[in-house]
C-alpha cells in the first residue's frame, strides 16, 4: 500500500515547478502509519567454543570487541599434550633405529641366502621384521599427528565475524571440551517488531516501513526506509513477530530499541509536495494563490517520494503556489 502511494506521489513530484503551479489541494488515500518499537537483533548469534579441555590463557577479547571470522580469541593449554608429543617423538626415533637395523639384517640375509648359507626361512623372518617395524612407524606417525592436531585445536577461533556480546571465561579458567567461551553477534542485523494481533493482517513480506534514528529520544532525526524481510507464522503472547532489514543498523547497540512506523490501513489525508512548503521562525508555511501565507502543521513524509502530509491549515479546494521568496530562517 505504501508502495502504491509512493508511486502516485512520485508522479506528482515529477511535474516541473512551472507545470505544477498552482496546485489545487485535494484529499488522497494514504497509509495509516502507527509507531511501534523495534529491537535491534543479530540475525545469527554464534558461540565460540573450546575444542579440548585445559586452562584458558591469552584471552584477547572483551564485551563489545569487533572480531573477524577465524580470529583467535583465546588459547586453551593442556600441559599433558606436549608431554605426549615428546613421548611419541621418542618412540618414533626408536622405531626408526629399529627400522635401520631391520633393513641391514634383511640385506645381509639376502646375500647369505644367495650363497646358500642360510635357509629361506631366515630370509622370510628378516623380511617380516622390516614389515612389522614399517607398520609400527605408520601407526606411531598417525598417533603423533592426532596429538599435533589436538595441540592446534588449543586456539579458540571466531566462527563468524561480528561483535562480541558476552565473554564466559577469564584467563586461568579450567574448561572442558565444548564449553562456550564467547557469544558473537554476526555482522548482519535486523529490527525485530512485536505488533498487536489486530495488525497481523496488514503486514506482509516486502512491505516498506519507516525507521527512526538511534535511541528512544531520536525525535527530529531523518527517517530511513526499511523492508519487512520475514513475518513469523506463530503469534507470541498475542503479538505478531516480524523482522525488518534497514541499512546502518551497525551504529546501534544490539538490543537497542527504536521507533518504527508500519502501515495499519488507509485513511484520507492532504499530501502536498515539499517544494510548496517553506519555513519561517521554525513554522511551516504555504502560500495561497491570492498571496496569503498560511501556517500549516505537517506530519510524516510519504515514503518513496517528496510528499508531506498536512495535518491542519489547508482544506480541500485550496489553491497553493510555489513560494517566490521563502524567507527561511536558519
Amino acid at each position: 500500500m505504501i508502495r502504491a502511494l509512493s508511486i502516485a506521489v512520485a508522479a506528482l513530484i515529477a511535474v516541473s515547478p512551472a507545470a505544477a503551479e498552482p496546485l489545487r489541494v485535494a484529499e488522497t488515500a494514504v497509509d495509516d502509519l502507527k509507531a511501534v518499537f523495534g529491537t535491534v537483533e543479530s540475525i545469527d548469534t554464534v558461540i565460540a567454543r573450546t575444542r579440548l579441555g585445559g586452562t584458558v590463557g591469552g584471552l584477547s577479547i572483551d564485551e563489545g570487541s569487533a572480531v573477524e571470522q577465524g580470529q583467535v580469541l583465546a588459547i586453551v593449554r593442556d600441559e599433558k599434550l606436549p608431554l605426549q608429543q615428546a613421548a611419541l617423538d621418542a618412540q618414533v626415533t626408536a622405531l626408526e633405529s629399529q627400522m635401520a637395523q631391520a633393513e641391514t639384517d634383511l640385506e645381509r640375509a639376502r646375500r647369505l641366502r644367495e650363497s646358500g648359507t642360510i635357509p629361506q626361512a631366515r630370509l622370510d623372518d628378516a623380511q617380516t621384521a622390516v614389515n612389522v617395524v614399517t607398520a609400527q612407524l605408520a601407526a606411531m606417525g598417525a598417533e603423533r599427528a592426532v596429538v599435533r592436531e589436538r595441540i592446534d585445536e588449543a586456539a579458540v577461533v571466531a566462527p563468524a565475524g561480528g561483535r562480541v556480546l558476552a565473554v564466559h571465561v577469564v584467563n586461568g579458567t579450567v574448561v572442558m571440551p565444548g564449553e562456550p567461551v564467547a557469544a558473537i553477534a554476526a555482522d548482519s542485523y535486523i529490527l525485530r517488531l512485536y505488533l498487536p494481533e489486530r495488525h497481523a493482517r496488514f503486514i506482509d513480506v516486502g512491505d516498506p516501513v519507516l525507521v527512526g534514528g538511534a535511541g528512544l529520544a531520536a525525535a527530529g532525526q531523518a527517517l530511513r526506509e526499511g523492508t519487512v524481510r520475514q513475518v513469523y507464522p506463530e503469534l507470541s503472547q498475542g503479538r505478531v513477530v516480524a523482522d525488518v532489514t534497514v541499512s546502518g543498523l551497525g551504529d546501534f547497540f544490539v538490543g537497542e530499541r527504536t521507533r518504527v512506523f508500519v502501515t495499519t490501513g488507509q485513511r484520507s489525508a492532504i499530501v502536498v509536495p515539499a517544494a510548496y512548503l517553506y519555513q519561517r521562525f521554525n513554522l511551516d508555511y504555504v502560500r495561497l494563490e491570492d498571496g496569503r501565507e498560511v501556517v500549516v502543521r505537517t506530519g510524516l513524509p510519504v515514503p518513496g517520494g517528496d510528499g508531506i502530509e498536512i495535518l491542519s491549515g489547508l482544506r480541500p479546494g485550496d489553491v497553493i503556489v510555489l513560494p517566490s521568496d521563502r524567507g527561511d530562517d536558519a
